[in-house]
């Protein structure tokens, strides 16, 4: 049963890893480097990394983290096990808050800029992209905030792992 503990803590670590460099990417080099550029780079952008992002890997980590976190904080329940709880149960919210983040905000965000069209045939391409943009980066960083913190949770979930495993 040790080992599954370990293992199971050790995805949600990784998969949680994983998605809070994805979103903090985004937040420090890529919204920043489409900011310079013109509407419709932006908008084409996007919309293209938008539908590639949708894929097998994306969906492991991004789903991943939740059910390898929570089947953590399951295994962890009771017995010398109990100090490592607190620390997978609050990554486990704060991931959680990223997943709403996500669904509530980002994903609508998204679906508006895939219906706006083709860039090319868009009259308004700045109004397009101050509808998407300003609200994206704002709820990302959101989101790159709570997924790092829920990873270093994590991490320090497995340093204290280790204290009662050894």
């Amino acid at each position: 049963m040790i080992m599954l503990r370990t293992l199971t803590l050790i995805a949600a670590t990784v998969t949680t890893g994983l998605m809070a460099g994805l979103f903090a990417a985004f937040a420090y080099s890529v919204m920043p480097g489409l900011a310079r550029a013109d509407d419709r780079t932006l908008v084409v952008a996007m919309q293209r990394i938008n539908e590639s992002i949708l894929n097998g890997w994306f969906f492991v980590c991004f789903f991943g983290a939740l059910v390898f976190t929570g089947a953590a904080a399951a295994l962890h329940l009771g017995g010398a096990w109990t100090p490592v709880l607190p620390w997978i149960v609050a990554a486990l919210l704060l991931y959680v808050v990223v997943l709403v983040v996500t669904m509530a905000v980002n994903v609508p965000l998204n679906e508006a800029l895939a219906r706006a069209g083709d860039p090319d045939r868009l009259t308004d391409l700045p109004a397009v992209r101050d509808r998407f943009a300003p609200a994206w980066i704002r709820w990302n960083l959101v989101r790159a905030l709570a997924s790092t913190a829920a990873f270093a949770l994590l991490t320090w979930a497995l340093v204290a792992h280790g204290r009662v495993a050894g």
